[in-house]
């Protein structure tokens, strides 16, 4: 399991002490209670629920229970199966994959890729690649020229066979009416029956979308023969468990079998570990309460480059889910070691109002690469030439934890075993359990996206729609 460690948080200077984590735990606990038991009943009564309270989107926290139960039960015929095969359907047939998507949309399913694939995966050739297809990402901005890059590097003829010429294309949007991810499938589409076919759509052009909507309307238009559900009750940065992150995980070839088993260990020792053993309480406990004190940047300081797409995903579902009523930590992800030379002297002597937490790995898949001895020894580094990656960035992590404790900075280790799909299930399922957790305790709905809707509306009223 994914462990949260505390202790540099406890400290007289700047931080908490273990009496003050001990009283917030009723609180939280209450708030449990109410995730499991009130959530769902209130919501199926009908009953009166006051907005802070109000049960939206809740399907998350069972859904990968019940996706890994139907698979076992019907196998091909369960929704899970059906991704499976389609995915599978998809690697056979083409060498590129163009997902479509903007927000929870699509960055469950970047963070997935880049934490579980391997680095550089789409510059390897295919068969080191597990015969899987390279992975392109667009429909997230209504950036011109990085639009008319991919446009153009898909039009490149890579050969005669259909696995080196087609191409297939994910669009994923709940609703549909999302400006950008449209106009992005409006486009590609239209790139997709130049290069590949209007006879090829309904194989290879899969929509993931409400159960009505313009983009269910328009799929049904296209013919499409595969169309996956973002399901009712999970809203959209919450829906990584759910087809928006698992059809593009498996076109990836990941396991999502693992993937889902950990979310669901995740919600399992939610829902039973006590406080000062419980991962998201603990989680939860000392980041509110920091906050509190005006404690109010929560970094996520990755110590692995390829987890930087899993902060980003957590800087959006922190600040979408409690950045209202003037409340709310700033999120902000960074990368270590590599940004301890650029940002972390702000963090260590700037302003006292931010808490670091680590995202530290323990065993790192590749076998670890010495620094090596070299008879050019002008860099003085023979004398660590037995050292390898992993212990110059474990002394990073000890020597980074030391210097921020000696100023008086608070900093707490989320501690993740390995990157691979069972663990990055239980980081992401913690990460959504903790926010509604922590919104509960706060007294702010953790659903919707208000101010976000806003800039929709106005940005619609200057395109004169």
């Amino acid at each position: 399991m994914l462990k949260y460690d505390y202790s540099g948080v406890l400290r007289d200077e700047g931080g908490l002490c273990q009496s003050e984590i001990d009283q917030a735990d009723e609180g939280l606990l209450v708030a449990r209670r109410e995730i499991f038991e009130v959530d769902i009943p209130l919501m199926e009564s009908g009953g009166a629920i006051p907005d802070e309270k109000n049960p939206l989107d809740t399907a998350f926290i069972n859904l990968p229970r019940q996706l890994l139960d139907e698979y076992s039960e019907n196998r091909s015929a369960s929704e899970l199966g059906q991704i499976m095969d389609c995915a599978a359907a998809i690697r056979s047939k083409v060498d590129r994959t163009v997902i479509l998507g903007i927000g929870g949309s699509y960055m469950g399913a970047r963070a997935l890729m880049d934490s579980c694939c391997e680095p550089y995966f789409n510059e390897l050739p295919r068969q080191e690649r597990g015969e899987r297809p390279r992975i392109y990402f667009e429909g997230n901005n209504v950036d011109n020229d990085a639009s008319q890059g991919l446009l153009r590097l898909l039009r490149v003829d890579q050969g005669s066979a259909p696995l080196e010429k087609d191409w297939a294309l994910v669009v994923i949007s709940k609703s549909g009416g999302t400006t950008e991810t449209a106009v992005a499938f409006r486009q590609f589409l239209r790139e997709f029956e130049a290069t590949v076919g209007t006879e090829k759509i309904g194989d290879l052009v899969v929509p993931v979308t409400g159960s009505s909507g313009k983009l269910f309307d328009l799929s049904e238009s296209l013919g499409c023969q595969n169309r996956f559900r973002v399901p009712d009750g999970v809203g959209g940065r919450f829906s990584v468990t759910s087809a928006v992150g698992l059809l593009p995980a498996a076109i990836m070839g990941l396991d999502v079998v693992s993937f889902l088993e950990g979310a669901v260990e995740m919600t399992d020792h939610f829902r039973s570990a006590r406080p000062g053993e419980n991962s998201v309480l603990d989680y939860v406990a000392v980041n509110q309460l920091m906050e509190q004190r005006g404690v109010d940047v929560r970094l996520l300081s990755v110590w692995a480059k390829s987890l930087e797409s899993a902060g980003l995903w957590y800087d959006q579902l922190l600040a979408e889910s409690l950045g209202k009523q003037e409340k709310g930590a700033l999120p902000l992800t960074v990368v270590n070691s590599r940004d301890l030379h650029s940002r972390a002297q702000q963090h260590q002597q700037g302003k006292r109002d931010k808490l670091v937490n680590n995202l530290i790995v323990g065993d790192w898949r590749s076998e670890p690469l010495p620094v090596g001895h070299s008879a050019h020894d002008q860099d003085h580094l023979n004398e660590i030439a037995e050292k390898t990656l992993p212990e110059i960035m474990n002394a990073a992590i000890s020597g980074t934890n030391d210097a921020y404790s000696e100023d008086g900075r608070p900093t707490a280790d989320i501690l993740m075993p390995r990157i691979d799909e069972r663990n990055m299930g239980q980081f992401f399922q913690m990460m959504m359990l903790a926010t509604v957790l922590e919104g509960r305790w706060m007294g702010i709905n953790p659903y919707g996206q208000p101010g976000v809707e806003k800039y929709k509306v106005n940005m619609n009223r200057y395109l004169g729609r």
